[in-house]
Formats: structure tokens, sequence, C-alpha cells
């Protein structure tokens, strides 16, 4: 792929069983850490990433344009592995986290696929069907119907006490992202993916910092309305 042509691997500067062997330890290295450093659920959650992403979604990245489905399991992991090294435990609130991150990748990953489509195809990675019909089918699938979750999703934190400004700001930024989505979808072209992909790059950093400030404006709230009960 000319997209990766230039990473070490694919170019020659490092060896396949290098590589192998380095990724292995770095993998056990980094699982027994946060087992002994951390909690077992952590690396528990760690490990399902890593195993499921290896031994599941990268096959099937050669087989089935589902592959976007089974990866976006893992890739969706990042924010349950934090919270369970915070807290030792999974609650509603980090499930909600990892629904946003699930289903935030689709529209994420069908901008990518759109615009490296010859390129996916030449690897022999079929991300994409090959029929014009099928494929704009799975696009349309894969782009509109998780954004249309992902909006209502991203407003949960607002209806569970924090401030008001954070659904403004989530309503906002899920508008925005339906508007160059919904522009993608009926255009299908590689400008229209590349904004969509720039779009969703922003979206996510952009919609947690808000989450963090409405949860820390939300906690200083309620800190003065105690010191004020107790004067």
């Amino acid at each position: 792929m000319r997209r990766t042509a230039r990473r070490p691997l694919a170019a020659g500067r490092l060896k396949p069983a290098s590589v192998l062997w380095f990724g292995i330890a770095l993998s056990v290295f980094g699982t027994v850490y946060l087992a002994v450093a951390v909690n077992v659920l952590a690396s528990l959650l760690a490990m399902a990433t890593l195993l499921s992403y290896l031994f599941f979604y990268t096959p099937l990245k050669r087989k089935t344009p589902l592959c976007t489905l089974v990866g976006a399991f893992p890739g969706a992991m990042p924010p349950l592995i934090g919270w369970a090294a915070a807290s030792g435990t999974l609650n509603f609130k980090a499930l909600t986290l990892y629904a946003v991150l699930f289903l935030w990748q689709f529209p994420h990953f069908m901008a990518i696929a759109w615009m490296y489509r010859e390129d996916y195809a030449r690897a022999g990675y079929q991300v994409l069907p090959s029929g014009p019909s099928m494929r704009a089918r799975l696009v349309h699938l894969q782009t509109v119907l998780p954004l249309l979750a992902l909006v209502p999703l991203s407003l949960l934190p607002g209806w569970t006490g924090e401030a008001e400004f954070y659904s403004i700001a989530a309503s906002l930024l899920g508008a925005g992202f339906l508007y160059y989505a919904a522009q993608f979808v009926i255009r299908r072209s590689n400008s229209d993916a590349r904004r969509l992909l720039a779009t969703s790059i922003i979206y996510l950093p952009v919609l947690f910092v808000v989450m963090v400030l409405a949860r820390v404006w939300y906690d200083g709230a309620l800190n003065q309305m105690r010191v004020q009960f107790h004067e």
C-alpha cells in the first residue's frame, strides 16, 4: 500500500522477526505490568483488546467488509481500560464512553476507506465491497446510522447533571459531524471524505475536553453547595 510503504517494516528497514519478537515482548510486559502495578481488570481488558485485534479484526480485513464492525470492539476499549485502571471497576459512565468511541469509529474509518479504496484493494483488503451499489450501501449504513446513534448518546452526560454548556457544545459538534457525513454519503468524493475525516478527528477530542470541563464545573458547583449548606 502506498500510504504505508514508508513505514519501517514495509520499507525493509526492520526485519519481520525482530518486529514480531518486539511486539510479543511489549504485549507480555504491558499486560503483566497492568496486572501487577494497576489491577487485574485493566490487564484483562488490555489482553482482550490485543487478542481480538490481532486474531479477529486483522485477518478479517482480507475476507469481509464486516471487519470494520469487528474491529470497532477492540478499537473502543481504551476508555474502558483507563476507567478500570483508575477505579478498579466499570460502570454505566464507562460503558457510555465505550459506546461513544465505538460509534465514532464507523464514519471515521469509512472516510479513510473511501479515500484509499484503490490502495486497500491492491493490498487485498476487503474493507469495501467490490460492487458499486453494495459499496454505496455499506458507506451509507456505516456512516449515517452510527452517527444517528452517536449524537443522542453523546448528550447523556448533559442529562445526568453536568453543565448545560456541555449539552449545547455536544449538540453543535454532533450537528457538524452529521452535516459533513451527509455531504460525503451524497457525493462520495475524495474531497468530501477528507472533510469528514478532518471533522471526525476534531470531534472526538473536543467532545472529551468539553466533557471533562463540564464535570469539573459540576463538581465545583456541588462542592460550593455543600459549603453553603454547612455554613
